[in-house]
């Protein structure tokens, strides 16, 4: 039979794919099928067919699978953001297993893969007790948009769309979120607040950034503004609006900081430079263990304080630190990995691009009372090289956490040329973890453990840690951008 578009099979998924939709074959052809559950016999619609694959949509579950289950989130299917909530949640933590493992497989050609990983290590069942893994995150960024009726709808994008769902709820968030959005909603319709239009660029409020100290309970609340003041209806009555949004907000249990960032930009990026503090800190403060941590609206902090205590914690573990140890932690954000490794090693140099976010790591530093750190503003790729010319200091260990796109090459270049005991490398992205291991063994590395993590539960991201070890290659052993080339080609 051959495929057509727009015609419906009968179908039964096999596995999951990389973002945890469902996977069958029709015609010796795989068929993608968001929602779908490896298990499952379903109705599909055919909705693009490609030479070798083709994508479908859920039309019905003819016969349930064993791993699926009905989301707590009447939003799950249409929103971006659970795409995996409908698969029950221990079969969740071994599609990232296995997702993390056949990506250093395939593509970083590691062999005996299997010997290396440890299990991963899931989240606590904190949610309710019908439903696991919930209300997790500490931070939430709720775009606002103006409805057909002209009243304002907050909440998530829709899958794949920039359409904004009307939410009153989202489980994945710490619960003083429902009662900050249902203010939120209210002060917006009383004042008559303007929402964004990022068609035409006009409208007022763009998003709503809530964080949450979940050690402490601190709150914080910032408005992103396509203007600098909070303005509304109310400005003809004489009022002023950024004290009646004060009101409505500063008696919520936990409420620290309220404040406004202002972005006039065409873009999809959240966040403006600057912020303004209008009631309360500039800060909340939160614990990550024993470390002690100041978070600004602008600061980059992980989303999920107990999985990211765990994830340091195996990092730590991976460096096997004794205190006289020289470790340079790049990508270091507000030196939050950095502070978890000073409390054993001689000496931490942490490196972060944003200026802001290196601020922040000395003050956190200083609040803490941990001296044997230094920071340094600037791209890992040019500091690195830089400071290893200058001083000539080898590092005995090196931590990355790099973005999703993985290392540059010239910091898998220079820290093939500093040669270190061991690298850590802490990954948000299997699939450029095992590009960048592949180099790494290609440059005299060997993986020795590997440890996936599940910091983002419902969703299809998986965090992991791995070790690297030095197969006794000497420092100053130099690596050229030829060879490193090479080995990408052999990918």
């Amino acid at each position: 039979m051959s495929l057509e578009k727009n015609q419906q099979y009968e179908l039964m998924m096999e596995d999951m794919g990389n973002d945890g939709e469902g996977i069958g074959h029709l015609d010796g052809m795989a068929v993608f099928v968001k929602d779908a559950v490896v298990g499952d016999v379903a109705r599909i619609q055919i909705i693009k067919v490609k030479k070798q694959y083709a994508y479908g949509r859920l039309v019905e579950v003819i016969t349930p699978s064993e791993y699926r289950v009905e989301p707590v989130c009447p939003l799950a299917r249409r929103c971006g953001g659970c795409s995996i909530m409908q698969v029950e949640y221990a079969r969740q933590l071994q599609w990232k297993q296995d997702k993390v493992m056949n990506c250093l497989k395939r593509i970083g050609g590691i062999a005996n893969v299997e010997q290396k990983m440890e299990p991963i290590l899931g989240m606590e069942l904190t949610g309710s007790e019908e439903f696991p893994a919930i209300r997790y995150r500490n931070k939430a960024q709720f775009p606002v948009q103006r409805g057909r009726d002209g009243s304002p709808v907050i909440g998530f994008y829709a899958g794949r769309t920039h359409c904004v769902m009307d939410t009153d709820v989202c489980y994945l968030q710490d619960a003083v979120n429902d009662e900050i959005l249902r203010r939120f909603r209210l002060f917006l319709q009383d004042y008559q607040v303007e929402p964004y239009d990022e068609v035409t660029n006009t409208g007022l409020v763009r998003h709503i950034l809530t964080r949450i100290g979940k050690a402490t309970k601190e709150v914080m609340v910032c408005l992103v503004l396509n203007g600098k003041e909070l303005t509304g209806i109310v400005d003809r009555r004489k009022r002023n609006v950024e004290q009646e949004f004060i009101n409505y907000m500063k008696d919520i249990s936990g409420m620290t900081s309220i404040s406004v960032n202002v972005n006039r930009e065409r873009t999809n990026k959240i966040l403006g430079d600057t912020c303004r503090i209008i009631w309360g800190r500039d800060t909340i403060t939160d614990y990550i263990g024993k470390i002690q941590y100041q978070i600004s609206p602008l600061s980059f902090y992980q989303v999920n304080p107990k999985q990211t205590e765990k994830l340091y914690a195996k990092a730590l573990e991976y460096a096997d630190l004794h205190g006289k140890e020289m470790v340079w932690d790049l990508y270091c954000g507000i030196g939050t990995i950095s502070l978890f490794l000073a409390q054993r090693a001689g000496k931490v140099c942490g490196v972060e691009v944003i200026p802001a976010a290196i601020e922040d790591a000395w003050k956190n530093a200083e609040m803490n009372g941990i001296t044997n750190v230094e920071f340094f503003a600037g791209r890992s790729e040019e500091v690195l090289p830089q400071q290893y010319a200058k001083t000539g200091e080898r590092a005995d260990v090196i931590v990355v956490d790099p973005p999703r796109k993985g290392c540059d090459p010239a910091v898998i270049e220079t820290m093939l040329r500093m040669a270190p005991e061991r690298i850590v490398y802490v990954s948000c992205d299997p699939a450029t973890l095992a590009r960048d291991v592949k180099l790494l063994t290609a440059g005299g590395y060997e993986v020795d453990k590997v440890c996936p993590l599940d910091v983002f539960g419902h969703s299809s991201h998986v965090e992991t840690v791995a070790l690297l070890s030095n197969r006794k290659i000497k420092p100053d052993s130099y690596v050229s951008t030829e060879e490193l080339d090479e080995a990408k080609r052999g990918m």
